[in-house]
This record gives C-alpha cells, structure tokens and sequence, in this order.
C-alpha cells in the first residue's frame, strides 16, 4: 500500500495524535539494547546506538538522557518520497518557537517535541492542518 504525496492531502488529514508517556533519546556504545529497555525507534550512528524509549525505561537501564520529549504520530500514511510535509510543519512549529526531532516510519511520521510543550504543539498542528483544509 503506497503513501499519500499530496501536500495537501498530507497537511489537511495529518491527524496529530499524541502518545502516552515521556520519551528520551540516550545512545549506547557497542550498539546493544540493554535488557528490559523497548525502544520505539534506533538509529545506528558510528558513536553508537540512539535509543528513543520511555523515560522510566531509560531510568531503570541506567541511562542517560538530556531532553524529554513527548512523541506525536501523524496519522496520515505519508509517501516515504512525499516532498514538502517535513518542511510545512517544522515551519510552523518552529514558528511558534518549537522544536521537532523527526522520525519516518513506513506508514507515519513521529515528530517528538518538548514534553512541556507536547499539547500546543498537538494543537498548532491541529491549527495547520485545518487551515490546509480551508485553502
């Protein structure tokens, strides 16, 4: 099932919808999991393994983290060589002083902003995606 590439499809159904929990990203040397953690997304980098995961698992693993973020599904199915979505909405995020570490999955895009900040930033995605309608 392929993706939608409309810009304004993708904008006007993105359908933002925000996760429980706190997420964190930490990073592991030797590239291994350590047991009990589950994350949600790695990355192997060559300093080591990015793990976002549960704030409580990286604290029972020990680990260390430095920013605490809340974890925001599009719910849209973006075409993985959709063009301009990323853009539209870190523009608009940012324009509301927000950052946004993203991360692509084959079936949605899952931004994770600041934990304090998570709803507004549900909420001015929510505010872009109406006015994508509207237009």
């Amino acid at each position: 099932m392929s993706g939608e590439n409309d810009l304004r499809k993708l904008l006007s159904g993105m359908r933002p919808e925000l996760n429980e929990g706190r997420y964190v990203f930490c990073t592991v040397p030797g590239g291994t999991v350590p047991a009990g953690a589950a994350p949600v997304a790695t990355v192997l980098e060559r300093e080591g393994l990015t793990l976002v995961l549960r704030q409580e698992d990286a604290d029972a693993a020990g680990l260390a983290y430095d920013y605490t973020a809340g974890w925001i599904t599009l719910r849209i199915h973006s075409a993985l060589d959709a063009v301009g979505l990323t853009a539209a909405f870190a523009a608009e995020l940012g324009a509301h002083g927000l950052s946004c570490n993203v991360i692509a999955g084959y079936h949605h895009d899952h931004l994770f902003v600041a934990a304090d900040r998570a709803a507004e930033a549900v909420a001015v995605l929510e505010e872009l995606a109406a006015r994508s309608a509207r237009d």
